[in-house]
């Protein structure tokens, strides 16, 4: 499989794979670009939806980099500024944000999975690596590479067995 077309991302056939939580994950990235008056959900939203959602794989893995909702959105703020007007109706993703909802919906594939979960979310934000997300989370001293390795023992970790 070759990923998700902007097409499919556009068409709400991504959406249909996500779980619960990294659709809450994406009604937060909205709220967060609101309160920025931004007029677009850019990486840096989604990346502040995860860490506010709170409980998922995407939020524990940064939360074990000590990102926090306060030290991101300042960085957010210092990358990108906020907006001058409020932002009103729909708001787009941004091409980098797309193209991370795609790389999210490939990182769920090419673990065989037919679902998309918070993790997959931030894998593909790092994936993506050039959005503003990828750039707060490095001067919140959060690598890519790092980032990739707490998911994959989080997720492995919650997929042991228990006994």
């Amino acid at each position: 499989m070759t990923g998700l077309s902007d097409r499919e991302v556009r068409s709400g056939e991504l959406f249909e794979r996500f779980t619960d939580r990294a659709r809450r994950v994406l009604v937060l990235a909205q709220e967060e670009a609101r309160a920025l008056d931004h007029h677009h959900i850019g990486t840096e939203h989604l990346l502040l939806g995860m860490i506010r959602e709170g409980e998922a794989v995407a939020a524990k893995a940064l939360e074990g980099f000590g990102v926090g909702i306060e030290g991101a959105r300042r960085q957010v703020v210092e990358l990108v500024g906020r907006g001058e007007t409020a932002a009103q109706g729909h708001l787009p993703f941004t091409a980098r944000a797309s193209r991370a909802l795609q790389l999210a919906g490939q990182e769920s594939t090419d673990r065989g999975l037919d679902y998309i979960g918070t993790e997959h979310l931030l894998l593909g934000l790092v994936r993506e690596g050039t959005g503003t997300a990828v750039q707060a989370l490095v001067k919140l001293g959060a690598d890519p590479a790092g980032i990739r390795q707490a998911v994959d023992e989080l997720v492995a970790r919650y997929q042991a067995p228990r006994t």
